[in-house]
């Protein structure tokens, strides 16, 4: 069922489609989303497993998670201007391809390097799906309440993944392997594909945004140096020239995004954004809750099966609280950032993260399941409430023109501060681990990386009330206003036309 694009990005017969294939187009998109929602919880509680048999140590199952997260926050906006130029669709269905195929490489793994580059494979097809997805939905959902509906619908859709992750990953690591994890991803991701040739429509942008190779090489030399220098360092050590050379190398990229993208006449990214408070806010704000977040469920993992000793099943059904949490007060969140913006959700939600890591800084062996029940719920709360005002936040004071980029910047800021929570605590609490082994130890051995959980919270608190101030807004509308100046001036028919 092939549709030609419209002259102004709008598939032909898209303003037509009836409301059940619209509502069609929306389900395969969230097939879509579940699979890589279900990706960031079910791999955590499959680590301990997988490094028992690849043999990995502590910072080779670092490597596992951010290889996934570097390439795929690296590639996001990469990803969604090649959908607009090429085709939502087709973009969307190499993404479901890949995606799928690297699930099916990392279950026959025979080594963790091997592992580690299918996670890659993953991450390439990942960055193909959720943006461009959204941009499908935007562009099959034209009426404002209706697409309100259906983003509302699509978000509820990563929570319910995140949720049935961590048991339905200990299920499977328990009862089959750690292998069938990433079996979950393949029917639903086949299916995926066959519904999406059958009734997805064709649309791409009327003017697309022009490739930056040299801002996208820059992106991913900075985030795969940062990383591999915070988790090989334990390793190496600090002041190794291997360690240093990587620092350097980030900072080297750092400056040349600084110094190159000003000049480029369609950067990856706008130096200028940065003008706006809130937009900045909401970049550290998103880094420093993703921070937790990977942190939270990295530390947790091993905690409770390399330490405690509990089963796959048994530590997913613990986590469950945190995940149950965020999907309840994440709409709650979302439906007071529409009422009284974004300072409530952001201020409750870095107290929460703040109060949850504090709980978990002198976890023991012996440590209740009640005080860790207290802890899971409230990191659940906290992060729920978090997440929805980042990219509210992002856009704030932006025109229409440049929203796009704007959240796709703070797409791309949660999957760095993944990224970097994974590398960071897994760097300050591997002293216990003695080759490939977890060992009781780690209990108190973690402690440092529950006090980086704790002191993101910190910074979400802070920076939550100070980008929602009222001078705060006046630097988002004086940075927006500079995009308005860029925009080429009407036509005098248009002028006319738009005066009637």
């Amino acid at each position: 069922m092939s549709t030609v694009a419209g002259a102004r990005g709008t598939p032909a017969g898209a303003g037509t489609l009836s409301r059940a294939r619209r509502y069609g187009v929306l389900a395969i998109c969230c097939l879509s989303l579940f699979i890589v929602g279900l990706d960031v919880t079910i791999v955590n509680v499959a680590l301990p497993s997988l490094g028992h048999d690849l043999h990995a140590s502590v910072s080779g199952l670092q490597w596992t998670m951010d290889a996934y997260s570097i390439v795929l926050g690296s590639l996001l906006m990469l990803s969604g201007s090649t959908a607009d130029r090429l085709g939502r669709r087709r973009t969307f269905q190499v993404g479901l391809v890949l995606f799928t195929l690297g699930s099916f490489a990392c279950s026959i793994a025979p080594s963790l390097l091997l592992l580690v580059i299918f996670r890659m494979v993953q991450a390439v097809g990942g960055s193909m799906l959720n943006p461009v997805a959204m941009s499908i939905i935007r562009n099959t959902f034209h009426e404002p309440r209706e697409r309100a509906q259906a983003i509302g619908l699509w978000g509820a859709t990563m929570g319910v993944s995140m949720a049935l992750g961590p048991v339905l990953g200990g299920l499977l690591v328990q009862d089959v392997g750690w292998r069938s994890i990433f079996w979950v991803n393949i029917p639903i991701g086949v299916s995926a594909i066959v519904l999406t040739a059958l009734f997805v429509p064709e649309s791409r942008a009327p003017r697309p945004r022009r490739i930056d190779p040299a801002g996208q090489v820059l992106m991913i030399v900075l985030l795969a140096s940062l990383t591999a220098g915070i988790i090989e360092g334990p390793n190496h050590g600090w002041t190794s020239g291997l360690i240093v050379g990587l620092f350097v190398l980030a900072l080297g990229a750092l400056i040349g995004i600084i110094v190159v993208e000003p000049s480029r006449p369609e950067p990856l990214i706008d130096l200028r954004f940065f003008r706006s408070a809130p937009f900045s806010g909401a970049t550290v704000i998103a880094i420093a809750a993703f921070v937790a977040m990977g942190g939270f469920l990295f530390l947790n993992t091993l905690y409770l099966q390399g330490a405690r000793g509990l089963s796959p099943l048994a530590a997913g059904l613990d986590t469950l609280p945190m995940a149950a949490l965020t999907v309840a007060a994440s709409p709650v969140s979302g439906w007071l950032v529409g009422r009284i913006g974004a300072r409530f959700s952001l201020v409750l939600g870095g107290l929460a993260i703040v109060t949850s890591g504090w709980l978990l800084t002198d976890v023991a062996l012996g440590t209740s399941f009640v005080h860790l029940f207290v802890a899971y719920v409230v990191f659940g709360l906290g992060f729920g409430f978090v997440n929805p005002p980042i990219t509210n936040a992002a856009v704030s004071g932006m025109p229409a023109s440049q929203a796009g980029v704007a959240s796709a910047v703070a797409s791309t800021s949660r999957q760095i501060g993944q990224a970097i929570g994974v590398a960071l605590v897994g760097a300050l609490s591997a002293a216990g681990a003695v080759g490939t082994r977890i060992g009781r130890s780690f209990a108190v051995d973690s402690h440092p990386g529950w006090w980086v959980v704790a002191g993101s919270g910190v910074l979400v608190f802070f920076l939550g009330l100070g980008s929602t101030t009222r001078w705060a807004r006046g630097t988002a509308e004086r940075t927006g206003e500079l995009f308005e100046e860029d925009r080429p001036p009407l036509s005098p028919a248009l002028v006319r036309v738009r005066a009637r």
